[in-house]
């Protein structure tokens, strides 16, 4: 028993891995929007027979969208970090307290005067 060694590894549920410099799935997004944007430039160009250019110009959001999803908003960030983000452009403050939201009136004692 004096000869077995104990040695820190890193286990499989620590890390979800590495492809093509991307951490977990997300290459696989990135792949499938090339294939499809090349998909996309082919049928515009030899089905449709659309010039080079308009076929490129077409092409290039289907593969630039996700790519920048993946390199902005999910590359070496924490988990659900994209999610929080569109949450917050849409939701802003919530339900919460929003002090630079509230409207600013000064007091009045008219309300008070009339009361009485």
């Amino acid at each position: 028993m004096a000869e077995l060694r104990i040695t820190d590894t890193n286990s499989a549920n620590d890390s979800k891995g590495r492809a093509f410099g991307l951490e977990g799935n997300d290459f696989v997004y990135v792949l499938v929007a090339v294939v499809v944007a090349m998909g996309l430039y082919i049928v515009c160009s030899l089905v449709l027979r659309l010039p080079v250019g308009a076929a490129v110009v077409l092409a290039l959001p289907v593969c630039l969208v996700p790519a920048a999803w993946v390199l902005l908003l999910r590359h070496n960030k924490p988990a659900g970090y994209a999610e929080d983000w569109f949450e917050q452009l849409v939701n802003r403050e919530g339900w919460s307290f929003a002090p630079r939201a509230q409207i600013h009136r000064p007091c009045t004692r008219r309300h008070e005067q009339s009361r009485t």
